[in-house]
């Protein structure tokens, strides 16, 4: 008789196999509903009498217990507890009627008699409901007590309990070497040093172990690999996706990523900076570049693209990429109806993408970034900004000289009266609207030659300039102050009249103009640069020309007076917005005493000194203080300071950040259709199924999402999460369906090993290196990866985990390995994209813009594959090979193809031909003098031990054979030689380098070389 708590565990670890292909033996003891009956149920009736209530057959829902037991119309009912003879479920399965066959021939499902069996005997036994395992509470299990299980890890008590149930024997532990390589490559991506093997296997203290699972947790490396897998979840990538696939900035957030898996950030916490991180109070720059996952999706600024469906497109992602990154759960499936399966509805779809409605974006065309200072950077920005600050302070200081110099300028201030026209005409079909501050705004009409005419009435005497202000607005192009596409205007002429008497224009003085880009025709007006004012280099900004009059304009009483402006450059480029005002200074005035000033600063002026009011004379001292002669040193400083801030500004990383603005609306969208608008409008909201965030009688946010998320009422991200941290640690999850937790996922082969992991990540503040090394200590974590016929026979999938996993490594570690073993790897970390070698023309196919892979130069070649530039529709050829994810969806588990092309790879990629010339060269120099000794240096660096003696022979053959080889072909080997960046060695024969080469090229291409085991 088994102990009372092996019972349940037996059962499901008996039936365990089912999920992954191989016939189950027949279910011992009492039949569990979430187990046995609810995964039968997903597969093959779901779909019809399942949570989706727009394909429900027959108003029977099979996942609800009052509607199975409930009569039909007919008087039968589905489920009978005690009576599966009673139950038409029952005889539905067992007919022999295709007409009442369920599931329905034309469904192309059928159980198994066993399958059956499993229904009679639930029913029998009373039919009893639970809800589905991952929705359910999390409470910590409780382990087998030790004298039952003799184990001192209460994980290792759970999975031996389950292995004796089973009739299975654990395998032992592995080998020092092989943990080392392990734990190294799972920790950091990274293979360990020989130095580093010889030390561990050296250290017989029991801490020994223990030790060297944090010492890798320390590592920076630690962060990298860690980022490689979350990358993945996120779908991070350095280009759009759609249409042309341009480039997007966004590196600081990879980053951000590295550096809160090395400082073990709390994944609370990490999650809150990354969905809300632009919401947070005083948020710093580093949760502002968090913020960058909201903008990680695919985008694109195809011209004839819709943006209202693009918009809908962006929405579905983000929901579909947060429910399967936190929740592990297809809540994307209801973006056009129910969930089939799940119970999601179409409203919990929007009410999520509701969260996502404040991001600021715009559907069709380019990307906002904000700069991000590296550490280098920051630190001179701080530096340069605390010796600006004196300055800035003296710069804000009011002496008694700067009161007197003041004074000065105030009496020998050029006075300017803006002046409101009556009318305003134009030759070329304009229209205008005079506004409130007497400025005059252009529309309708932009002819290729105009001539605005404006006429005055004023009762000034004795006018002597006047002041042509072009001014920016919103409605103009690239907001102006001209009318032609790209915002420039160009004045050739102006003229000035009183009635019909001309008043002669003198030296016309603009405050910027276009000097490298002279007007090639149209008229000359007396003084204009070039032949026309234009400030191309400068739109969007407000300018003005001053122009001086050979006679005034005087007369007794309201004098009328007309100002021709005229635009012949033949390209529309006209003037949008513009204010006139005069002047009646006897002195000749010049651009820089007649700058504009604010209607404030005006008034202030117009106000005798000994009236105005603290404020005024504060403001008006501090706009004197921006142009006085006497701090035009300290000013010179400042700018100085400021052009190095400048320089530092335009150098740094830019990257996307999430920009809150006001939530758009987001509606229902029936059958995801983005055009019809007759949906209901949502509000945030979780799915129903799942709880409630908190926000009160406010609008919820994405920080009440991510707070939600981490919250003890939410059952699914902590479990999510441990899963993946055990995928990595054994190279599948406890739930092997990482994606999903849902209906149609498969249950966790060791659920109260799960909880238990879950429990505890909550319980230790979300501690992820905290929850690693729980894993890595484990008895099972430790075990030998080899297998026996037995276990082969009874678990070919390792589900029940008698031994470890053994995988080839991922596609970045494959590069990173060899790169490791030659030496080439540069580790540093952190930083931009890099480009690895690439033919020229990879990037042909590549338009909207046409573009060529550019080559990394120097060390940057050699950075690790994580920091490889990351091309969605054009992945680095060698990362695509070994299965990495284009990144255009979220891949919680990346498949593992075992291809020649692989092979190919290895052998003949520059990159790794490269890593085997350079590895041959450390062999040579550092392995001896002798074939033998180098050939069992090579095995060390590679693979922490010794070549068999099998081993050696095929390989010091094969260094004879291709000896030989290059011996009678010299310019083949000095072409070998030639391979990669690095100059390769002078010091070596070419023959026996080449022939070396060809051993490395050997042992970097073997299975055990990029496998972990």
């Amino acid at each position: 008789m088994l102990p009372r708590w092996v019972g349940s565990l037996a059962i499901a670890a008996l039936l365990a196999p089912l999920s992954a292909g191989v016939a189950a033996p027949p279910s011992l003891g009492k039949v569990d509903f979430t187990r046995d009956i609810r995964p039968l149920l997903s597969d093959n009736c779901f779909a019809c009498h399942g949570p989706d209530a727009k394909s429900l057959k027959g108003k029977l829902r099979l996942d609800l217990p009052e509607s199975a037991k409930k009569p039909a119309k007919s008087g039968k009912i589905a489920v009978v507890p005690g009576k599966p003879a009673e139950s038409e479920l029952v005889a539905r399965l067992k007919t022999k009627d295709e007409t009442d066959l369920m599931p329905p021939p034309e469904s192309h499902k059928k159980l198994t008699p066993q399958q059956i069996d499993l229904f009679t005997r639930w029913i029998a036994e009373g039919a009893e409901y639970q809800g589905h395992w991952a929705y359910q509470k999390l409470t910590r299990p409780a382990a087998p007590p030790a004298a039952a299980v003799p184990a001192a890890n209460p994980i290792d008590r759970l999975i031996l309990a389950r292995l004796a149930a089973q009739g299975m024997k654990p395998q032992p532990a592995a080998d020092r070497v092989t943990l080392i390589r392990r734990l190294s490559f799972d920790l950091t991506g990274l293979p360990p040093k020989p130095a580093e093997v010889d030390a561990f296997v050296a250290d017989t203290s029991p801490q020994a172990y223990e030790k060297l699972v944090d010492r890798l947790l320390a590592s920076q490396h630690y962060g990298e690999r860690m980022a490689a897998y979350w990358l993945d979840l996120v779908r991070y990538a350095d280009t759009r996706g759609y249409h042309g696939d341009q480039h997007q900035s966004v590196t600081p957030y990879r980053d951000y990523v590295i550096n809160a898996f090395n400082r073990n950030l709390p994944f609370d916490r990490f999650t809150a900076e990354q969905l809300a991180g632009d919401l947070m109070t005083n948020a710093t720059t580093e949760q502002r570049v968090a913020s960058g996952y909201n903008k990680l999706l695919m985008t694109t600024e195809e011209g004839g693209a819709q943006a209202k469906e693009y918009t809908a497109k962006y929405a579905a992602d983000r929901v579909r990429n947060a429910s399967i990154v936190w929740l592990g759960s297809t809540l994307g499936c209801s973006e056009c109806h129910d969930h089939k399966y799940d119970p999601f509805t179409q409203r919990d779809f929007y009410s999520m993408a509701a969260f996502f409605a404040d991001v600021k974006e715009t559907a069709v065309g380019g990307l906002e970034t904000v700069p991000v200072p590296t550490p280098t950077q920051a630190a001179e920005i701080a530096r340069l900004n605390r010796d600006v600050e004196p300055l800035k302070q003296q710069l804000a200081r009011q002496t008694p000289e700067l009161d007197s110099a003041q004074a000065g300028w105030e009496k020998s201030l050029t006075r300017w009266t803006s002046l409101k026209p009556a009318s305003v005409t134009s030759d070329g079909g304009a229209t205008f609207t005079v506004l409130d501050d007497a400025s005059v705004l252009a529309s309708g009409k932009s002819a290729d030659k105009d001539t605005y005419t404006l006429t005055f009435k004023t009762t000034l005497k004795d006018i002597t300039a006047l002041r042509i202000e072009v001014l920016p607005d919103k409605s103009l192009p690239k907001q102006g102050p001209g009318r032609a596409d790209n915002g420039n205007f160009v004045l050739t002429g102006v003229s000035v009249a009183v009635g019909d008497l001309p008043i002669e224009v003198g030296a016309i003085e603009a405050s910027h103009s276009q000097a490298d880009r002279p007007v090639k025709r149209g008229n000359k007006a007396k003084g204009i640069p070039k032949g026309g004012w234009a400030v191309m280099d400068a739109v969007g900004k407000p300018h003005f020309a001053v122009v001086e009059l050979q006679d005034k304009i005087s007369g007794d009483g309201e004098t009328v007076f007309t100002v021709k402006l005229q635009h012949d450059f033949g390209t529309k480029h006209a003037i949008g917005q513009f204010r006139l005002a005069v002047t009646t200074a006897a002195a000749p005035v010049l651009v820089k005493d007649s700058a504009p000033l604010s209607r404030e600063l005006e008034t202030i002026l117009a106000t005798a000194p000994t009236q105005r009011t603290p404020k005024q004379k504060s403001d008006l001292a501090a706009h004197y203080r921006t142009f006085a002669p006497w701090l035009e040193p300290v000013r010179k400083q400042i700018a100085a300071v400021e052009a190095k801030l400048e320089g530092l500004n335009k150098a740094m990383p830019r990257t996307m950040v999430a920009m809150p603005v006001e939530p758009r609306m987001v509606r229902v969208l029936p059958r995801g259709n983005w055009l019809d608008d007759s949906g209901a409008p949502m509000e945030p909201a979780v799915p129903v199924a799942l709880g409630r965030v908190k926000a009160g009688n406010r609008r919820a946010t994405r920080l009440d999402l991510a707070e939600w998320l981490a919250s003890r009422d939410n059952p699914l991200v902590a479990r999510v999460f441990v899963n993946r941290l055990w995928k990595i640690m054994f190279g599948r999850g406890l739930v092997t369906t990482l994606e999903d937790f849902g209906a149609q996922g498969t249950n966790p082969s060791h659920p109260e090993v799960l909880d238990w992991l879950a429990s505890d990540f909550l319980d230790g503040g979300w501690n992820i290196k905290q929850t690693l090394k729980r894993i890595a200590l484990t008895e099972a974590y430790q075990r030998t990866s080899r297998d026996t016929p037995d276990l082969r026979f009874k678990d070919p999938y390792n589900a029940q985990l008698a031994r470890q996993g053994r995988f080839r490594l991922e596609a970045e570690m494959v590069r990173d390995n060899a790169l490791a073993i030659s030496g080439l790897l540069i580790d540093s970390v952190g930083g931009g994209s890099v480009k690895p070698y690439q033919p020229p023309g990879y990037w042909s196919y590549l338009n909207f813009p046409k573009r060529e892979w550019e080559n990394s130069a120097g060390e940057s070649s050699y950075r690790r594959g994580l920091y490889t530039y990351w091309c969605r529709t054009f992945l680095h050829p060698s990362l695509a090979a070994f299965d990495a994810s284009p990144r255009e969806e979220c891949v919680a588990e990346r498949v593992r193809s075992n291809t020649p092309q692989q092979a190919l790879v290895l052998l003949n990629d520059p990159t790794y031909v490269e890593a085997a010339r350079v590895f041959a060269e450390r062999i040579l120099r550092e392995g001896g003098k002798d074939a033998a000794g180098r050939l069992q240096f090579a095995f060390r660096e590679a693979m922490s031990r010794q070549p068999t003696a099998d081993e050696q022979q095929i390989l010091l053959g094969l260094e004879q054979k291709h000896a030989a080889q290059y011996a009678a072909n010299k310019a083949a080997a000095a072409e070998l030689l030639q391979t990669g960046g690095k100059p390769a060695a002078k010091e070596f024969d070419p023959v026996e380098f080449a022939a070396w080469i060809s051993v490395s090229r050997t042992i970097l291409n073997l299975h055990e070389t990029i496998t972990r085991n």
